[in-house]
């Protein structure tokens, strides 16, 4: 018997969002030459800067290294060893409801969010036995932060006695930027023992969330876990339910956006590295790839952190020698593993199609693809069989791929013991180390949207900002923000964005907060 299916992703948007307006001008170029803009990196960053761009009227060449849009997002085709044709990725990701911007640009092509998904939980397992759950969790604050500590096995009402109060009490009013003068310099590792939470807690909850950077606790700034305790517990009424593409992400989001981005005038050139960007004699940029000199008034860099890299390394001439440096000087997380297994049986019908997982070795996640995706499930219903999903992240760089993926097989058996009698029809290996690490003390040393060339402007997820705003929602946000940057010098109307708000909601917990204010600005509270 198959588990019931997913629940209609949420359509709207919570009622206490923040609204930065668009900045004004008109809604098309007068008639003359029209500016032109290259977009270098075709992930969401890149992908949002060219859509605002081309409809108003700029245009726009789209530049792509690899083979198709999507950038970590992008997906391709394959087939398994029984003939079947499907479609690889870098794996799962929850589309968190407070993506106002990244759903905004989702909405282009599928107005009603249609081929979003809802999950019905974010659960979270520990080895010893522990199990929290947020899909009864009140997700209004501040009874969002109080209702986990309530209902949560790893936290418990005692627990609050034993906490570092003037060290604690300053997250219930998390402000933005100055959430990182106060934590950027201390590791969420560190702000969490400063804060004295439970163990348990912080292997369930906080130390899965840091996970979602790629990155260990210890190497991660506590101001990026502090930010996202914001966004999902004190900032939104949309807690930490999440949505998924009902289908592949080729299918779903980036083929529907590479038409409208064509249909809007878009040229997309994938498989096209940029290899030289350089002033051009009249005035603008002259970008140079494999597919020859194209000029440009302006430059959006969307590119991942080592194409980031990379373009400005091989353009001397752009921007200043310090914030050249600052590129330079960026780093990437550690590597990180994603293992599909195509099985011939399904697993049991009650586990759910995402689950968080914490002291099974190296194993932080484990899916079940054909609970939610079409792919998998028409490929699960035809064999009989189930589609799987395991990562690992922060793995060692030394690490061998082959021993790891077995150690991965290892515990999803412990995880879901039914899986140990299943036979893996096919399986794929990936193996990666391509996201931005937001290290300690990294925050001022990261790119803003804004270069000392007016002309040039920087996004993606890596990228600096003032909003409340991590992940995937960054990445669409700063892509925006930096179409916007160029839009307003040539008078043109920009995107409309939308936050949570940058403080916390909750009049009573900002009492709160104001009682603990003494805390020193590296979170230990002494």
């Amino acid at each position: 018997m198959r588990p019931t299916p997913p629940r209609t992703a949420a359509r709207g948007r919570d009622r206490k969002a923040v609204v930065v307006p668009a900045p004004g001008g008109l809604s098309r170029p007068l008639p003359g030459r029209r500016p032109r803009c290259a977009v270098v990196g075709g992930g969401i960053a890149g992908i949002a800067a060219a859509t605002i761009l081309a409809e108003r009227g700029v245009e726009v060449t789209l530049y792509e290294r690899g083979p198709t849009l999507g950038g970590r997002l992008a997906g391709w085709p394959d087939r398994l060893a029984d003939g079947s044709d499907v479609t690889m990725s870098r794996g799962f990701h929850a589309f968190f409801r407070q993506y106002y911007n990244l759903r905004g640009l989702l909405r282009r092509v599928d107005p009603g969010l249609d081929r979003l998904t809802g999950l019905p939980d974010y659960p979270l397992r520990h080895s010893s036995g522990l199990y929290d759950s947020f899909a009864r969790v009140p997700r209004t604050p501040p009874w969002s932060a109080l209702g986990f500590v309530a209902r949560s096995p790893s936290f418990g009402w005692r627990d609050l006695t034993r906490m570092n109060a003037p060290a604690a009490l300053p997250l219930l009013d998390v402000r933005t930027p100055d959430v990182y003068r106060r934590y950027d310099r201390i590791s969420a590792r560190d702000l969490l023992d400063a804060i004295r939470f439970p163990p348990a807690a912080q292997h369930l909850a906080f130390e899965v969330f840091s996970r979602s950077f790629f990155a260990d606790p210890d190497e991660l700034s506590a101001a990026e876990l502090v930010l996202m305790f914001h966004i999902y517990f004190l900032g939104s009424s949309e807690g930490l339910l999440f949505d998924v593409p009902d289908e592949p992400f080729p299918q779903a989001l980036w083929d529907p956006l590479a038409a409208y981005l064509r249909g809007h005038g878009v040229r997309i050139l994938t498989g096209t590295a940029v290899r030289e960007i350089t002033p051009a004699p009249d005035g603008g940029h002259l970008v140079d790839s494999a597919d020859g000199p194209w000029h440009a008034d302006a430059v959006v860099l969307a590119a991942d952190t080592e194409g980031l890299r990379a373009v400005v390394a091989g353009s001397p001439m752009l921007g200043d020698e310090e914030w050249r440096s600052g590129i330079g000087a960026l780093r990437t997380a550690p590597p990180f593993l994603v293992s599909r297994l195509w099985l011939d049986r399904p697993v049991r019908a009650d586990r759910p199609g995402f689950l968080g997982t914490s002291g099974y070795g190296p194993l932080d996640n484990a899916s079940v693809l054909d609970r939610w995706e079409g792919e998998a499930a028409r490929w699960a219903a035809r064999t009989g069989g189930s589609v799987v999903e395991l990562h690992a992240y922060a793995v060692a760089p030394s690490a061998d791929p082959a021993r790891l993926s077995r150690e991965l097989v290892t515990q999803l058996h412990r995880v879901w013991p039914e899986t140990r009698a299943a036979r893996i029809v096919d399986e794929r290996h990936l193996l990666r180390a391509d996201c931005p690490l937001f290290e300690v003390g990294g925050h001022r040393g990261r790119p803003a949207v804004h270069t000392p060339d007016p002309t040039v402007t920087v996004a993606g997820d890596l990228v600096r900002t003032e909003y409340p705003v991590a992940l995937m929602e960054r990445a669409a946000t700063t892509g925006f923000l930096a179409a916007n940057a160029h839009l307003r010098r040539w008078g043109l109307r920009g995107q409309t964005l939308w936050t949570v708000p940058a403080a916390g909601r909750s009049a009573a917990l900002r009492l709160l907060a104001r009682a603990g204010g003494g805390a020193r600005s590296d979170g230990s509270g002494r």
